[in-house]
């Protein structure tokens, strides 16, 4: 993806593409997908740190998100396979959107019917189920936004997909938290479950991609041939680019430092004395805002300036807000400066996410798309699961004020591999595989 050539691109083309009826759907969908990735994260800590569970205990339950790290061992079979009936009337991607929305609802109610206070592994096993499904929704979602826009529409759908998933993030956030002052946690999560619906809404009305050619043949393939293609191919083929050790590390580090933090947010804020009203309206809302604000301004900069800048960008500004999280920690429970951390946080975070999710995007071969967009976010869900699950830990050992100002820290390694990257690939800071992004139908 040519930075150059997205810049020469007139501000009213840049922004005549958010006006696309494709844009909205991806804008649903990126909703459907925050909803259920929220639940196992932020909205779950905040549900044990109330009921008085340890901040250790709390950090290891990180791990439930694991079925994210490594989507991409059953990415082939999404990419390949078909469902039957649904995959005749729906299509290859809207099939299994559908399929993995359905088994979300139960997954949801389930965690919903659990009590952690009394049996913590029944929420962990609920936590872990929606994580696989929400997972595998993910594979899905993200395959058919690479594959449904062109390449130079990547980058306003990187912030069309972030601008859902953070409305995703204020329903299961801020919904979830404020009304648990209110009313119980069952009734919360079938309230949430119910809104998978906008999402499996979304994938009734959305046009199906064109299909690769070799899918649409598959079935008259051997049996072995048809197997390497799903298992084999998309990880040879991405393993022949340059540097690709060096693209995996970068996926890896670049928001490590930010999912360390964020993995303690909610703990933080219950610690300093602030109410579940108080998180929801400052944090769950305010900071969602100002995230999507953050998004919209990042899609624009990776369409206007190339995606190098943007990811610069991005990447500093994620790790100093980090530090205002430090001096929150020593300012004690302020609204106005709570207002500050959040806003100022989520906007960083916005402008990262939407240049780091057009990054992922240009990475992908078509031919390949589920099974190699689910390596690259295996990647970075590694980051924020396994290895943020020590992350309770780390803020006893240190304390607040001490533990931010490392997360701060963190996020170092992932800037200089961009770096490196800049000069592997000093178009576009990407390679640009043949078929890296695939026409509108």
């Amino acid at each position: 993806m040519s930075g150059g050539a997205m810049a020469k691109r007139s501000w009213r083309e840049t922004l005549a593409v958010y006006l696309d009826r494709r844009m909205l759907v991806i804008l649903l969908m990126g909703f459907s997908s925050g909803l259920p990735l929220l639940l196992t994260l932020s909205t779950l800590s905040y549900w044990l740190a109330k009921l008085g569970v340890d901040k250790t205990a709390i950090g290891l339950f990180a791990l439930v998100g694991i079925p994210y790290s490594f989507k991409f061992v059953w990415a082939p079979l999404i990419d390949q396979l078909r469902v039957p009936l649904l995959t005749r009337l729906l299509g290859r991607r809207r099939a299994w959107a559908l399929v993995a929305q359905a088994a979300l609802v139960i997954a949801i109610l389930a965690m919903g019917m659990t009590d952690p206070a009394v049996d913590a592994w029944w929420t962990a096993a609920a936590a872990l189920a929606v994580a696989v499904f929400s997972a595998t929704q993910d594979i899905v979602i993200d395959a058919y936004r690479i594959e449904i826009l062109t390449e130079d529409e990547q980058g306003a759908g990187a912030a069309a997909t972030q601008a859902g998933y953070r409305l995703g993030l204020i329903l299961a956030g801020a919904g979830a938290i404020a009304l648990s002052d209110f009313i119980g946690w069952p009734v919360i999560f079938a309230l949430l479950a119910a809104a998978v619906g906008i999402g499996m809404a979304a994938v009734l009305l959305a046009p199906e991609p064109k299909p690769p050619a070799d899918w649409v043949a598959g079935n008259r393939e051997p049996i072995e041939t048809r197997l390497r293609h799903a298992v084999v191919d998309p990880f040879a083929e991405f393993m022949r680019r340059r540097g690709w050790l060096v693209i995996l590390a970068f996926v890896l580090f670049y928001k490590f430092g930010d999912a360390i933090g964020g993995v303690m947010a909610n703990p933080f804020y219950v610690e300093l004395g602030f109410t579940g009203v108080e998180i929801a309206s400052i944090s769950k809302v305010f900071g969602v805002i100002m995230a999507l604000a953050g998004a919209a301004a990042g899609g624009l900069m990776v369409a206007r300036y190339g995606l190098f800048r943007a990811l610069v960008v991005g990447g500093i500004l994620q790790a100093a807000a980090n530090l205002l999280y430090a001096v929150l920690a020593g300012i004690g429970p302020d609204i106005a400066w709570l207002a500050v951390v959040i806003g100022a946080d989520n906007f960083a975070g916005g402008i990262g996410s939407a240049a780091f999710v057009a990054y992922l995007s240009s990475l992908c071969n078509v031919a390949f798309t589920g099974t190699q967009y689910a390596l690259l976010t295996s990647f970075m869900a590694a980051g924020r699961t396994m290895l943020s699950s020590g992350a309770g830990w780390l803020a006893t050992l240190l304390g607040w004020p001490a533990f931010f100002v490392a997360t701060t820290f963190l996020a170092v390694p992932g800037l200089v591999l961009l770096f490196w990257l800049a000069r592997l690939y000093p178009a576009g800071a990407a390679p640009a595989p043949p078929g890296a992004s695939a026409p509108a139908p």
